[in-house]
């Protein structure tokens, strides 16, 4: 269940929209940072407030990598190893993270507290290798900078 703060912004985005669906994009924003992520029971919920199929709620957060639609731990670092930071250690900087932390990519620590992602482009090539934790982006990364940057997060 979506709270109740949630779903009075939902109502308060969708009368800027001439049709309710127009809203659906803000709605997933709302949704994630109420809840962390968009779950079935959350796609059932937004079908009903914008009066639209859930099959098409489901479609177009499913399209977009910036939704979680699975429950990731509290600290989600996404890794980019695309072109530009895979040739500057995107690949080793992921090794690096999944033995520091104790989790594969696509998984969620036991404790809940980290979920590593493996994801295509962060947009800052020319700081390459990149990674983003939550809404943070870390750039130009060393095995000595991650440590302390994780060391920063407890």
């Amino acid at each position: 269940m979506l709270s109740e703060d949630a779903i009075r912004a939902i109502e308060g985005v969708i009368k800027r929209y001439s049709e309710k669906r127009g809203g659906l994009l803000p709605t997933f924003h709302i949704v994630q940072k109420d809840r962390g992520w968009i779950s079935e029971e959350a796609i059932e919920e937004i079908a009903r407030i914008l009066d639209i199929p859930p099959i098409e709620v489901k479609e177009a957060v499913s399209f977009y990598t910036m939704f979680n639609t699975r429950e990731v731990g509290k600290y989600h670092i996404q890794v980019c190893t695309n072109l530009s930071c895979s040739l500057l250690g995107g690949r080793h900087i992921v090794d690096y993270l999944e033995r520091r932390l104790g989790v594969d990519v696509g998984k969620t620590r036991e404790d809940k507290r980290f979920t590593l992602s493996e994801v295509e482009c962060l947009g800052s090539c020319g700081t390459a290798p990149v990674m983003q934790i939550n809404e943070d982006y870390y750039e130009n990364l060393t095995e000595d900078k991650i440590d302390r940057i994780i060391g920063s997060l407890a």
